[in-house]
């Protein structure tokens, strides 16, 4: 059970989730591959730790993941294996850990981005904090024509206030070359923040038909009246989801381990 201080701030009302589970098509096992001396899932949990928004669960379809995470010191849930989704996983989660309904806000961060900059962690509350908006998560610029063709790139359309605004509302999110014109595409990146009423609601409602034909679980919250909020970062965390992929975060944190350092 979570330890309160009584403090009524907006970071002690925030609870950051990461769903797990071993089984992957591409990547079997994936939160538990070795990086740098420690399983995937653990990396992933020290970066929501110091993003420092608020305490910090593994959401787990295995007991195998759990047990790697508390001997790393972290705090782990066990969940049905057999839910569909991680927003189904961090949502059975939550009610676990929290039945008392302190938690107004949570984050969902995916399991698979191990070398996630703690500080783009943070910045998906934003849209919550400082706007009206229901969800919020993450985009980033690209004028990269490979991303702009490639149906795995996610793109976000975007609304902004106001030119160079870093806050926007997204108006659809596509597998398409969209929007067509001169100027960037916006990357979606997978990470969520949910207010706790809207989460409960999202979880209850069935898939829609467009989140079924672009194969996008974001489309469900859109289809069903649900305003989404996006926050600009500067670039774009990699997920790991092919050996290629492992490789180059091991490649990447074991520089960290050699200057000892983390986030």
């Amino acid at each position: 059970m979570p330890q309160h201080s009584g403090s009524t701030d907006k970071r002690s009302r925030t609870a950051v989730l990461i769903p797990a589970r071993l089984a992957s098509a591409r990547l079997p096992h994936k939160p538990l591959l070795d990086i740098a001396g420690e399983p995937m899932i653990v990396h992933v949990w020290r970066r929501a730790v110091a993003a420092d928004i608020g305490p910090v669960w593994v959401a787990c379809a295995e007991e195998r993941i759990a047990e790697a995470v508390e001997r790393a010191g972290g705090r782990a849930v066990l969940t049905d294996p057999a839910l569909p989704s991680g927003t189904d996983r961090i949502h059975a989660a939550l009610a676990l850990v929290d039945p008392d309904r302190h938690f107004t806000s949570v984050v969902n961060l995916q399991g698979d981005m191990p070398t996630v900059d703690p500080a783009c962690v943070a910045a998906v509350l934003e849209p919550l904090t400082e706007g009206s908006f229901d969800i919020a998560t993450l985009i980033a610029a690209s004028e990269d024509p490979e991303e702009r063709r490639d149906p795995n790139v996610v793109k976000a359309i975007p609304s902004f206030p106001k030119p160079g605004a870093r806050i926007g509302r997204a108006l659809y999110f596509t597998r398409a070359e969209a929007p067509s014109g001169p100027g960037p595409i916006w990357h979606h990146i997978g990470i969520y923040a949910f207010r706790r009423e809207v989460l409960e609601r999202f979880a209850a409602l069935p898939p829609s038909p467009l989140e079924k034909r672009e194969r996008l679980e974001q489309l469900r919250a859109l289809e069903y009246g649900m305003t989404i909020g996006v926050r600009v970062v500067e670039s774009v965390p990699f997920g790991v989801d092919t050996p290629a992929d492992l490789a180059r975060a091991r490649a990447i944190l074991e520089r960290v381990g050699e200057r000892g350092s983390r986030p």
